[in-house]
């Protein structure tokens, strides 16, 4: 039975093997946990696809793998694959090979020509042209067209990192005597990537609201609901009434999503991670609080399947959880909005003409200028709004 390395999120393209929990030899059950990865969405512990015993590794920890490729097999004990020895280095005393030719070894050829050939299918004639232009080597940059594709903007953004072989060294850190130096994270590397395509790729536009939440604070002590509940069954009935803003960008087309599907951020102690609520509009308020708690558990615990981080259509960010007034979100790419939340806490508001102490928020609405119009932005948020401050109790 092959394992293959899954696909954690409809953009993700690769994995990285964190660790092996289980080694080549050991028994393992269905669904019992048999290797940790690392993705730009999410740390998970994967479990095993059947039982059986645990004959083969293919990818080790550390190796960065497609989706879909296999990185271990589940056999019977008959069927444990010993890993090969290491070579032993040839002895000091052996005379070197004589050679007279001047052509590289047939292996070096082969691998030149497959290299080249994997280059030029995953390329256009103008991406290849231009990275000829600036001296870039096209197997250096990551591609984030279909198939892995590099495209023109990968390559310009190549370059813009200071990556070309025209461009002047990038700054080098001073290490001071007591610094503590150690590696970037898979995650945090990849949150660096997607963030800067997001920056690149959307024209990043921000809307900020001031919301009352004095209504909610009352019906909410009796209810035992959290605000986060009130604002998410609120924007998922927003997005309905302006289905512009639950849309994704597909190159030149614009993907109109029946479902509304909203990714709530949870923060870990190594990144950030977006698990999605599945057809949000459909729930109630104790469903939608349900739902956010079992997702913010599991990404916790690193128990989060790949449609746990599938199909978000807009993202929640809640940044004044930890006392943030407000913030400028990033777009979650493809999707074309994201809402950030600001502390919500007590605030000297007036009220005719009289200062009085009313529960209130800043929510920030970031999105895609290319799409979406400030007029509708504002309309939305106007909304959410007029939702949230004039709350049914009776509501479901």
């Amino acid at each position: 039975m092959d394992v293959v390395m899954p696909q954690m999120g409809e953009s993700v393209a690769e994995g990285t093997i964190v660790r092996w929990i289980k080694k080549v030899g050991d028994k393992v059950d269905r669904d019992e946990p048999l290797f940790e990865i690392s993705t730009d969405k999410v740390d998970a512990e994967i479990p095993s696809p059947g039982a059986g015993i645990l004959s083969e590794i293919r990818a080790q920890e550390g190796e960065t793998v497609p989706v879909n490729s296999i990185v271990a097999v589940i056999g019977g004990a008959s069927d444990v694959v010993t890993p090969p020895a290491k070579k032993q280095a040839p002895s000091v005393s052996a005379p070197p090979p004589q050679t007279t030719s001047a052509m590289p070894p047939e292996s070096s050829v082969s691998a030149s020509t497959a290299t080249e050939r994997i280059t030029r299918e995953r390329t256009s004639p103008l991406v290849r042209q231009l990275a000829k232009e600036h001296n870039v080597d096209i197997a250096q940059v990551r591609g984030t067209g279909i198939g892995g594709r590099v495209t023109k903007d990968d390559v310009l953004a190549f370059i813009a990192g200071g990556h070309n072989g025209h461009a002047k060294e990038a700054a080098v850190a001073t290490h001071l005597p007591d610094d503590h130096v150690e590696k970037m994270s898979v995650m945090r590397k990849k949150i660096a990537e997607h963030m800067v395509a997001s920056r690149r790729t959307s024209a990043h536009v921000h809307t900020v609201f001031e919301v009352d939440f004095s209504h909610i604070a009352s019906i909410r002590e009796r209810k035992k609901t959290s605000y986060l509940s009130y604002i998410i069954k609120a924007v998922a009935d927003a997005l309905k009434a302006f289905p512009i803003l639950n849309v994704s960008v597909d190159g030149d087309n614009v993907v109109y999503h029946k479902q509304i599907n909203i990714g709530v951020a949870v923060a870990l102690e190594t990144g950030l991670i977006v698990p999605v609520i599945k057809q949000a509009d459909r729930l109630d308020l104790a469903g939608i609080g349900q739902c956010v708690a079992d997702l913010a558990a599991r990404a916790r615990s690193k128990h989060l399947s790949p449609d746990d981080v599938a199909g978000g259509t807009f993202t929640v960010t809640n940044p004044g959880a930890f006392g943030a007034l407000s913030g400028t979100p990033i777009i979650n790419q493809p999707q074309v909005a994201i809402l950030g939340i600001g502390s919500i806490e007590k605030r000297p508001v007036v009220v005719n003409d009289a200062v009085v102490p009313r529960i209130t928020a800043i929510l920030t609405l970031g999105f895609d200028h290319r799409i979406i119009d400030g007029a509708v932005a504002d309309q939305f948020m106007a909304q959410v709004k007029r939702a949230l401050e004039n709350w049914d109790e009776n509501r479901a």
